[in-house]
């Protein structure tokens, strides 16, 4: 089941034309990860608990319209996979109360140890993050 975040444009995220910077929408994905921790009951730091990472490995946005300073933007976010080390998000970016999608994205990440090693996903997590 997905989750929404929301998150006000700030003129520091914005570009040389009045728009969000590409970059920012990583940022964004971020915020929605954290806020969908939080919606299922937990959050990143009880990951960190048992000894787990849950780093970037691969993402990807596409763009297909501009935010601007100042919009109020609604981030859903929900786990489209989630294996035994690994997990993956799917994002969409619209505009508070329009219906018009302006980026998606999709961010993949690995379980490790504060090692680095590749670990599976500790039970609680799986528990936690499991899609509906």
């Amino acid at each position: 089941m997905p989750v929404e975040a929301r998150l006000r444009v700030i003129y520091g995220d914005t570009d040389q034309m009045g728009v969000v910077y590409y970059a920012n929408y990583f940022r964004y994905f971020e915020l929605a990860r954290s806020e969908y921790f939080r919606a299922k009951g937990g959050s990143y730091v009880e990951v960190e608990k048992e000894g787990r990472r849950l780093p970037v490995y691969e993402a990807s946005c596409s763009y297909r319209a501009p935010a601007r300073y100042d919009d109020l933007l609604v981030i859903k976010v929900e786990i489209t996979e989630l294996r035994r080390a690994s997990l993956v998000f799917q994002y969409e970016v619209r505009k508070e109360g329009d219906d018009s999608i302006l980026v998606t994205g999709q961010t993949s990440h690995a379980c490790i140890n504060f090692e680095g090693r590749p670990t599976a996903l500790p039970d609680q997590v799986v528990r936690l993050l499991k899609p509906a």
